[in-house]
């Protein structure tokens, strides 16, 4: 090596040591821990596709700012346990940020991890108020939360004379998160839950929450727990005789829960917060798709939960471009906080410096016999 060549390659190692670790590492690294095994398998999995149909999309236009963009997915089974081991190893890999982590129990394990490395936390699927108050500067939801959902159903269901409803939960955090949801549009009314039932996470033991639930001769059920045991309670209510109706909040996984029941599924309603993904009624419905049709041809199955992935990673992506050449945990979060009342294709999302949740938007959906999804 000449004198030259020699100057040239230290002077370049010493400018590469004088930018910011993220400037470096190319691509921009995103980590993810979600269930992509168990019961729940189906979020994470349908999630991830969606979010991977924008990043591909974005990656094949040259990136964000020239730099592609990486999503690192952990599988933690839908446990907690897992999910905070996930984390730390992803923190501990340089993340940029944390992305579209799956389910309350598991985000509550990881949000402080992030916080305490300083590592925005970015469209958990869940809308738990845990998670959003008090306020965190480092977490940024993009869904409406679970009280706005259960606030939802409880005035469908009273507008129409319905008063006495029973709560089937997961007991954990985000079954208890739903319920004092439901307890709280209640509490205006001077009405309560007029039976209870709970069953463990990731599995499917329902009959005695069946009995307890069934005992307070409900007229209608809200379910706040994942597909598999809201479709095992649901065939087992029916075939104790209740003849009422079953609600659900969007965590279920609505095509999940659909393709769990067959045709038992007729006439369960699912709340939403994401766009209707079925018909390109809104923009950003049309746009996404037109990228899984693109992606996937004919094996493409639009759903409610890809969507929110879809919806997320654009969120995300926008939030990084308005971050600048080098993004850091830092200007990702000032870049995020720039979309007041931004329009992602007739989906708002709306955040300052003082508000992280992006989103209010609900919708009432009905499943139907032949496993469509009706508004």
């Amino acid at each position: 090596m000449n004198r030259r060549d020699a100057i040239k390659k230290f002077s370049a190692a010493g400018a590469a040591l004088a930018l910011p670790a993220y400037a470096q590492s190319r691509p921009i690294a995103l980590g993810q821990s979600a269930a992509f095994s168990g019961p729940a398998s189906e979020l994470g999995l349908q999630f991830k596709l969606g979010a991977m149909l924008y990043f591909d999309q974005v990656n094949a236009r040259g990136g964000v700012a020239g730099r592609q963009l990486e999503l690192q997915s952990l599988d933690d089974g839908y446990e907690p346990d897992r999910c905070a081991a996930n984390t730390q190893k992803l923190i501990e890999g340089g993340m940029l940020a944390l992305f579209g982590y799956i389910g309350t129990p598991t985000s509550i394990a990881a949000l402080p991890l992030a916080t305490a490395a300083k590592v925005p936390f970015i469209a958990p699927f869940t809308g738990a108020e845990a998670l959003r108050t008090p306020f965190n500067k480092y977490a940024f939801h993009v869904r409406a939360s679970y009280f706005e959902e259960t606030a939802e159903i409880i005035k469908q269901l009273t507008s129409v004379g319905i008063k006495s409803i029973g709560v089937f939960y997961q007991n954990d955090s985000y079954g208890k998160a739903g319920l004092e949801g439901v307890r709280r549009a209640l509490l205006p009314l001077k009405l309560e839950p007029s039976g209870l039932g709970t069953v463990e996470r990731n599995t499917v033991d329902v009959d005695a929450a069946v009995k307890s639930v069934l005992a307070g001769k409900p007229d209608a059920i809200v379910q706040v727990s994942a597909y598999k045991s809201c479709a095992a309670f649901i065939r087992a209510a029916r075939n104790a005789g209740f003849t009422g109706v079953f609600y659900n909040v969007s965590f279920v996984g609505t095509k999940a829960l659909g393709s769990e029941l067959g045709a038992e599924a007729r006439g369960v309603v699912v709340s939403q917060v994401m766009p209707y993904p079925y018909a390109a009624g809104a923009p950003i419905s049309g746009e996404y798709l037109a990228a899984g049709k693109a992606a996937l041809g004919d094996k493409f199955d639009p759903n409610y939960s890809s969507i929110e992935g879809y919806i997320a990673a654009k969120t995300l992506a926008e939030g990084l471009r308005r971050a600048g050449k080098s993004p850091s945990p830092e200007s990702l979060i000032a870049g995020l906080e720039s979309l007041q009342e931004h329009n992602l294709g007739g989906f708002f999302v709306d955040y300052s410096r003082q508000k992280h949740t992006g989103s209010k938007f609900v919708d009432l959906t009905i499943l139907m016999a032949d496993g469509k999804v009706r508004r």
